[in-house]
């Protein structure tokens, strides 16, 4: 997603912006996973705090997230934790938990609006210390703590003013299209009430607790200019801890509501800058309306760092190089810095081809790609270079002040790899191994980097050079699968990439079996809406990879290849079976199905010898099915019938039942997945497959050749009625094949309004067999006849 300065995505209307917690959800699920993570060999999780990670570049709103889902949850565990010290020795940490946070509720939407049994508790306790007499809940709790300790009625008495608050603070909206109504808390007394006991507390521990809860009741009431006045008069006095900045957000919302952008912004930076926790939050909640506005926020600044803060956060919006420049000059320690580089390294890794191919036409996401050299790839990516960022890096880098300098000189490295400066790459990367960080994550990055620098720097692949990258190649295909648990460190790019440059340097070399191994068409299409893999459509292709991976002796990288190449010897026989088949070479194909392990077993789904009057996949697969017929038995039953047939047996039987069968295996039978596999293809459409794979499962001329033979050794009308109609849907199938012959993009394909037409078989049928009792179960059954009849 493109984020415009100025022109943020409101996912929320501006009163739930406004308060900072507001509800940052859209129609989705928001899922973790994001494209960046795999288009990418720089893991900003390296480099970065983990307050930054939400701002990584993405291409969600948020960065691993999607949406910010902690506006309630945020904070549990730091408060928690205080008040787990503040009654250490008093009340266990599950009690703690259990009146701050409560149970877990294991189904939500079926208790969501019933009052948590910790707040009907509280509300309890409390009426216990207010009247002094004994009630259910006192008694419960009276054995397991000590209700008379001042520090647990303490605790108490403030759950019970901060859950009023929560009835306003509390949001339970997971998602929403329209802007949400913000609530108002309405009772002023209770807001003083709080008020009076953060004023006359003496224990610095609540006080600072009842600080919060007065700004918060001030923020949520309907007079909010308290909330600035009250913090205006205290603050001075406050501790600036978490609780503060999350005061000083609310005065930054409310600021917000009054058009006081400038200040807002301001204020919203402050608390970027000094309180983690909520980056996040600040990040979304920082407006600039205009020009004029950002310049009155910097001129509020009162110090470098605070003019960092701005440009730290105007940075995630507008432009990481110009931050990171006025950043560096400000506060050249500034960990600000360390996320902005990453998004900066981010955002020129956007721009590189890594597919070492281009479109015929860039306009038109449709048209056919043409593959490219690995010279003419580094010359389209160096093209793209982002000469003034990388001139920035260089400076920043050399003078060594930063926060994190072994940062700069990785990025500085990486950046030089890209530009193809590959031996001062390898210098900043081993300057940076000096002071990098020894943990795995890092230590995975620089390996990384380091073999992207130096395949490189290969142009053309010789025995010495090929050996440079043997070990890192392993790594990267055989060892972190297996390994790496976690999922921060960003591989997956230089896994395809690799492939991808190494398919070309095969190519130059004249070697279609191993640029098929490392970049062929199972590596571009291994989802199930696949149009197969072309390679195998060339007799010589498929007969020299079936000599390779028959092969015994394999060079390194040839085993390389061998062990992630998605299809196996199997795999080819399988293909071959299916070819020879559709060619009506069945001894061939029984020998070629031998050889396929397991899937000479594979069951049909239905029963490939049936012939029905409508073509119904589902319904067939559900009928009840005598026998189970797998592949092998399939083609071995063809071939006895095909043996019976040129002895002239039973030759209307066994001519109806191959015409079934050939007509089952194509595109409008009930047994695709005879030939759905790998190398041919997968897909609903005859349009999913290419073009002499769709040719090959639309073509009819067999089925129909055996109906004909059917139909000439027919004894009685109904099986002449049969056979009639079963060569009418070969003409029909025929029929839409010439019409749609031209289309490649099935949802390009405008209606004519002709969805049939009176085939041959159609008019056979109604002139000669009108009498028999096939013709009226095709009445039955068949609409388009139907409706041809009753013209």
């Amino acid at each position: 997603m493109k984020r415009i300065f100025l022109s943020k995505l409101f996912l929320v209307s501006s009163v739930a912006l406004l308060f900072v917690c507001g509800i940052i959800y859209a129609c989705a699920d928001g899922d973790d996973w994001d494209y960046f993570g795999y288009n990418s060999n720089f893991t900003p999780e390296t480099f970065a705090d983990k307050s930054y990670s939400p701002l990584f570049l993405s291409g969600a709103i948020f960065y691993g997230i999607g949406f910010d889902r902690e506006h309630n949850s945020r904070f549990n565990e730091d408060i928690q934790t205080d008040w787990e010290n503040y009654l250490k020795g008093k009340v266990d940490a599950a009690t703690v938990s259990h009146f701050l946070i409560g149970d877990e509720i294991k189904d939500y939407y079926a208790n969501k609006d019933k009052v948590s049994a910790n707040k009907t508790e509280i509300t309890q306790l409390h009426a216990f210390y207010k009247t002094k007499k004994e009630n259910q809940t006192s008694l419960k709790w009276g054995k397991k703590i000590s209700l008379k300790d001042p520090k647990v009625k303490s605790f108490i008495e403030f759950l019970y003013l901060a859950q009023k608050i929560e009835t306003v603070s509390i949001s339970d909206n997971y998602w929403s299209y329209d802007p949400v109504v913000a609530k108002t808390f309405k009772d002023l007394k209770m807001i003083q009430s709080i008020e009076n006991v953060y004023n006359t507390s003496s224990d610095s521990f609540l006080k600072n607790r009842y600080w919060f809860l007065t700004m918060k009741a001030y923020f949520y009431s309907n007079n909010k200019q308290k909330a600035i006045l009250f913090f205006n008069k205290t603050e001075s006095s406050v501790a600036k801890n978490t609780l503060y900045y999350r005061a000083l957000a609310y005065v930054a919302g409310i600021n917000y509501q009054q058009k006081k952008y400038a200040t807002s912004n301001y204020l919203y930076a402050l608390v970027f800058d000094k309180c983690p926790e909520m980056r996040i939050v600040t990040a979304y909640s920082f407006h600039p309306k205009n020009e004029a506005d950002w310049t009155k926020s910097l001129a509020m600044a009162k110090n470098n760092k605070e003019k960092a803060a701005l440009w730290a956060v105007h940075g995630y919006y507008k432009d990481e190089r110009q931050a990171i420049e006025k950043i560096y000059e400000l506060d050249p320690k500034s960990e600000h810095l360390n996320y902005l580089l990453t998004r900066l390294i981010n955002k020129q890794e956007q721009n590189i081809n890594n597919s070492f191919a281009v479109k015929t036409n860039s306009d038109d996401y449709s048209s056919p790609s043409v593959s490219q050299t690995v010279a003419e790839n580094r010359a389209e990516n160096q093209a793209k270079f982002d000469k003034k960022a990388f001139d920035l890096v260089v400076k920043i880098a050399a003078a060594g002040n930063t926060e994190r300098p072994y940062l700069w000189d990785i990025s500085l490295g990486y950046l030089q790899t890209l530009k193809g400066d590959f031996a001062n790459a390898d210098s900043n990367f081993n300057k940076a191994e000096k002071t990098l960080p020894k943990t795995e994550l890092a230590g995975y990055q620089l390996r990384l980097l380091r073999f992207v620098n130096n395949m490189s720097k290969i142009d053309k692949l010789t025995d010495k050079n090929e050996k440079t990258i043997l070990a890192d190649l392993n790594w990267l295909y055989y060892e972190l699968p297996k390994t790496y648990k976690e999922q921060e460190f960003r591989y997956q790019n230089a896994v395809s990439w690799s492939k991808n440059y190494l398919a070309a340097l095969y190519k130059a070399k004249a070697n279609p079996v191993m640029v098929e191994l490392f970049g062929g068409d199972s590596h571009a299409n291994p989802y199930y809406w696949s149009g197969g893999n072309s390679f195998y459509d060339d007799e010589k292709n498929l007969l020299d990879m079936k000599t390779f991976l028959a092969k015994p002796n394999k060079t390194e990288i040839e085993k390389i290849a061998f062990g992630i190449y998605s299809l196996k010897l199997k795999d080819i026989n399988n293909f071959q079976a299916v070819q020879a088949t559709f060619k009506n070479k069945i001894p061939e194909a029984i020998a070629f199905i031998q050889q396929t392990d397991s899937v000479q077993n594979y069951q049909f789904l239905g029963n490939p010898f049936n012939g029905n009057i409508k073509d119904c996949h589902d319904c067939e697969h559900a009928a009840y099915q005598k026998k189970k017929y797998s592949q092998l038995e399939f083609l071995n039953t063809i071939k006895a019938m095909q043996d019976k047939l040129a002895q002239k047996e039973d030759v209307y039987t066994n001519s109806l039942l191959l015409g079934n069968a050939f007509y089952n295996i194509s595109h409008f039978g009930n047994g695709r997945t005879f030939y759905e596999i790998s190398i041919v293809g997968y897909g609903s459409s005859p349009y999913s497959f290419r073009d002499s794979m769709k040719k090959m499962i639309t073509n009819c001329d067999l089925p129909k050749m055996y109906y004909q033979k059917a139909f000439e050794a027919a004894t009685t009308k109904e099986q002449k009625a049969k056979c009639v109609y079963l060569l009418s849907k070969c003409e029909r199938n025929e029929f839409y094949n010439n019409k749609y012959s031209n289309v490649t993009n099935w949802w390009s394909v405008e209606d004519d309004k002709i969805n049939f037409t009176a085939w041959n078989g159609f008019k056979a049928l109604k002139k000669e067999y009108s009498d028999t009792k096939y013709y009226q179960d095709v009445i039955a059954e068949c609409g388009y006849f139907n409706t041809y009849i009753s013209q």
